[in-house]
């Protein structure tokens, strides 16, 4: 039997992608990465053309722990004879398409360490040894394979979600991570409605709304927001994404985090003002020729569905919130851009008693992205929202992730951990959170916060 790898991490989305680019060159840190799908794919069902990331080039896998990197985003541009090109486009804000090429060239030079193609069954822990064993299963042959490690890294990602109303509801209702493999089908029909209120859903409402004249249909977008709100980019608040403020947020009462993680949505989940603008601009072109078929409704939830086989139409039951009436709408094609959910996997089942959860029944993640009884066995890759806040699933936040992680893996700082970035508080000033392990604090009075995990404070005179 071999020697098990220092870590076996599973899933492999931007997150865990990330971390292989960042481990590949430390000498002494043998990693393996399972995904199941046959090669990189990320979310390729949603990248419509001249849709962009929602963070600058600099949020790529490794450019914010190591901008020497050979797998930044820029080098991939070098490489691929397109690094003048995106210079001259003046923009900071990769194509979605583009960033999923990026994302399979990087791939693509570390066969060593990833195995595409690979199912995980379950995961078992074996006491004497000390090891976990990740069980598998290749997609392509059928075969079974057992791969140990001394650590776990999760990054299964999150699920497509559907709400009540609609689950089991029949049809070919689709969510929106499924809308390019099923536009033209999609298109064919009489009517259209898009549920939903995040950038998913604008990006697909816009995307209709050019073909609405070619193709005939109506065309609706309902969401439960009050109005269509823009996510917010301001520069402080841009500095919420900060060790700072996760050590801020880590630190508070679960409730209040959960308070907090519904109040903040226009802060990850908002669409991106510049298309807000695109979609009216292109309404108010669309009308000049005429009523367009087409409605925008907010404050409207949706509170059931039913589907009609015979005609193929849903009728949906929706609830207008501020009027508090209901009313039925009927559709021939429904888009739920309903977002996504974390979920604990179901092959952690037989080691279930080594992880650590809350009265939710959600991972207890630690302030160093550990879930395990022992604090260091065991950790997670954007499952952590309801303990580190709406960073948890940000681009730009994911080096700072993988370097605190590498950290953890080595029991040293390999790739220099910012601690301190911001200019404001987030707390009381001269309280220091009580972090989890391995958990930086905040500077009190007369000390300026480490630049980096192992710095000591620097202590001004009184």
């Amino acid at each position: 039997m071999s020697a098990p790898h220092d870590f076996v991490a599973i899933g492999l989305g931007p997150f865990n992608l990330g971390l292989a680019c960042l481990t590949d060159p430390i000498d002494g840190l043998d990693g393996l990465f399972l995904e199941s799908k046959p090669d990189f794919d990320w979310h390729s069902g949603m990248l419509l053309e001249g849709s962009t990331l929602q963070t600058p080039f600099m949020s790529d896998l490794v450019t914010l722990a190591d901008p020497t990197s050979p797998y930044s985003f820029l080098n991939y541009l070098k490489e691929s004879g397109r690094l003048y090109s995106f210079y001259i486009r003046e923009s900071f804000y990769p194509l979605r398409s583009e960033f999923n090429d990026y994302c399979r060239w990087a791939a693509a030079k570390l066969s060593r360490s990833i195995r595409f193609g690979r199912q995980v069954t379950e995961v078992t822990y074996d006491e004497a040894e000390g090891v976990y064993a990740v069980h598998s299963v290749e997609t392509a042959t059928g075969e079974r394979r057992t791969d140990r490690g001394r650590r776990l890294v999760l990054g299964t990602g999150t699920s497509p979600f559907v709400p009540d109303a609609c689950r089991g509801l029949g049809g070919d209702v689709l969510h929106n991570s499924r809308y390019l493999h099923s536009r033209d089908a999609l298109q064919a029909k009489d009517s259209i409605t898009v549920v939903g209120s995040g950038q998913s859903a604008a990006e697909i409402y816009y995307d209709l709304l050019q073909d609405i004249d070619r193709c005939g249909y109506e065309l609706n977008w309902v969401t439960r927001s009050p109005r269509f709100f823009p996510l917010e980019y301001t520069k402080l608040t841009l500095e919420m994404t900060s060790p700072e403020y996760v050590d801020y947020f880590h630190a508070l009462p679960p409730r209040t985090r959960d308070r907090l993680v519904t109040s903040q949505k226009n802060l990850y989940k908002g669409i991106n003002g510049e298309l807000i603008d695109e979609i009216f601009d292109l309404l108010y072109m669309k009308s000049r020729r005429g009523q367009v078929p087409t409605r925008l409704m907010t404050n409207t939830a949706l509170s059931h569905a039913g589907y009609d086989e015979s005609d193929g139409t849903y009728t949906l039951g929706l609830h207008h919130e501020e009027q508090d009436r209901s009313f039925e709408l009927r559709t021939q094609g429904l888009v739920l851009a309903t977002g996504y959910r974390h979920r604990i996997p179901d092959f952690l089942t037989p080691v279930a008693d080594r992880i650590v959860r809350d009265d939710a029944g959600r991972f207890d993640v630690r302030r160093n992205y550990s879930v395990d009884v022992t604090g260091s066995g065991i950790y997670v890759q954007n499952a952590e929202l309801h303990t580190h806040g709406f960073v948890a699933p940000d681009l730009g936040m994911a080096a700072y992730r993988n370097s605190s992680i590498i950290r953890e893996l080595l029991g040293r700082e390999y790739y220099p951990v910012e601690k301190a970035i911001a200019f404001q508080e987030f707390g009381v000033p001269g309280e220091q959170p009580e972090s989890g392990p391995s958990g930086p604090g905040t500077a009190g009075p007369g000390q300026r916060a480490p630049r980096y995990a192992d710095e000591p404070l620097e202590v001004s005179p009184a």
